[in-house]
């Protein structure tokens, strides 16, 4: 997922990541790359909420990785499947490990390493055998890593330690004589000479050493012998335990990982089952100003409908601006959140969707939309739109993106007006860029003499006879946004 890091789907989301998940409805994309799967679900979400924490190397370094993918899909689905298999194998044994008994806590840590001994072989394999198909940083450390770290011979040595710690011929303690001649420094031996064959130990009629046997009913003599065992055991059961652990933090971590891209094998499935075309954006530092795209499409959209939809195609330049008006139902909504959907996928290092995209990163991507009337009646609409805009305003850095729909239009024009030129204008100054849609005719106007090189104007298409292409033109902000037109679709032209 990074070059320097390991990827942490645990992590606290940011604090507006409801807001974003709710106003780019992002619950679609998510379901589509889960698949029914919700640890798929759950990891999507945090790699695509926290994206804008990741730099230009982390995005080009994911872009490759998943390039890799597309192109090895089963491969990597199976490298999936084998990470998470091997986890959840590990939640059966994870009973041992509640045992305060060292000899307990030895069994289950035998087990558990057995198990992923098995389970790093197969891995290995998968490396030797695929390998050789996959480009990308990502991938190619990983199978260099197995390959150099999992060899024949270190397999055999672990599978002869594993056949050891059980201990199937007893186990041989050392120990000295404290204070009292209580026993003291207990410690575990290495067994001496082959363990005695079935028949050797049938046919032998004494015992080699001193000995003493507990008889069958002596339950406290079971259980001073049990504590002598454990003693000797405690420092090896303490290191086959952290070493199973190690391992599993290891497959844990593949599993992460490799969820976000799985997602990503979903999501691009579903699109190309509707014929929506997706591409790798062009990522460009923050301070770059850019926004180029062709064929810009609602992903979202695509997915619920289960068509492509009408894209849009716009080279912003350097606008920090960018004001879209228009008529109403002509597309404006869906075209900001197609705009913050590719904002967010790309800093994800995902594919978009469209034909082509350039756009910068940001320090982070924000979304004020317009919200219901509360129910509980403890604020107004206003107010309500008023608290959440100081609460993105504590946490907005320069070079971030916010999504303005429909805001301050919960009081008359000419207020809201001057609330968004202010909110607005505050902003820009910060060097954040603002992406708009709004019916304020008074705010927009003001704004109007300055569309060129840091403001551009879109505007919702409409033809002639009313039709909407739900294409964004460049245009002057209207004083209408044709609500007639809408009324007539309605209840008829009577």
């Amino acid at each position: 997922m990074a070059p320097d890091r390991d990827f942490d789907p645990g992590g606290d989301p940011p604090a507006h990541a409801t807001d974003l998940i709710q106003d780019l409805e992002l619950e679609t994309v998510l379901a589509a790359m889960a698949a029914g799967d919700r640890y798929l679900w759950d990891v999507a979400r945090a790699a695509l909420v926290r994206g804008p924490e990741s730099g230009s190397a982390a995005v080009i370094h994911r872009q490759d990785v998943l390039k890799d993918s597309l192109a090895n899909a089963g491969v990597v689905r199976a490298l999936y499947g084998l990470a998470a298999d091997t986890v959840e194998r590990e939640r059966r044994l994870f009973w041992a490990f509640n045992s305060r008994q060292a000899s307990t806590i030895l069994y289950g840590a035998v087990e558990q390493l057995d198990m992923l001994r098995d389970a790093l072989k197969r891995l290995r394999d998968l490396a030797d055998q695929h390998g050789h198909a996959f480009s990308s940083q990502g991938f190619t450390a990983l199978f260099r890593t197995l390959k150099r770290e999992l060899d024949d011979e270190y397999l055999a040595l672990l599978r002869n330690h594993l056949a050891r710690l059980r201990f199937r011929s007893g186990v041989l303690l050392g120990a000295g004589l404290g204070d009292g001649n209580q026993g003291t420094d207990y410690s575990l031996l290495r067994s001496t000479g082959a363990s005695p064959t079935w028949l050797q130990r049938l046919l032998r009629k004494f015992p080699v050493g001193l000995t003493f046997a507990i008889a069958d009913r002596d339950e406290a003599g079971a259980r001073a012998l049990s504590a002598l065992r454990d003693r000797g055991l405690n420092l090896v059961a303490n290191a086959a335990a952290q070493s199973a652990e190690h391992l599993l933090g290891f497959f844990r971590l593949l599993r992460a990982e490799l969820a976000f891209y799985v997602g990503c094998l979903n999501l691009h499935d579903a699109l190309s089952r509707v014929g929506a075309p997706t591409t790798f954006p062009v990522p460009g530092p923050p301070d770059a100003r850019a926004l180029r795209f062709t064929e810009l499409y609602d992903v979202a959209l695509a997915l619920t409908t289960g068509r492509r939809p009408v894209g849009n195609t716009l080279d912003a330049g350097g606008a920090r601006l960018v004001v879209i008006t228009g008529a109403n139902q002509g597309g404006k909504s869906t075209f900001l959140r197609s705009l913050g959907l590719a904002q967010l996928m790309m800093q994800a290092g995902m594919f978009v969707g469209a034909e082509s995209f350039v756009g910068a990163l940001s320090t982070g991507l924000f979304t004020h939309y317009r919200r219901e009337e509360d129910p509980s009646m403890q604020q107004g609409k206003l107010d309500e739109e008023l608290g959440r805009m100081s609460a993105i305003a504590e946490d907005v850095r320069a070079d971030a993106v916010i999504l303005f729909s429909e805001s301050f239009a919960a009081t008359n024009d000419r207020e809201g007006s001057e609330i968004a030129r202010q909110v607005v204008a505050a902003l820009l100054a910060r060097r954040v860029r603002v992406l708009m849609v709004t019916h304020l005719f008074e705010f927009a106007q003001r704004l109007a003499p300055r569309a060129e090189g840091d403001t551009i104007f879109l505007r919702a298409e409409r033809l002639e006879d009313g039709t909407r292409t739900f294409r964004m033109i460049p245009g002057a902000p209207l004083e209408t946004s044709f609500a007639e037109d809408v009324y007539r679709e309605v209840f008829g032209d009577d």
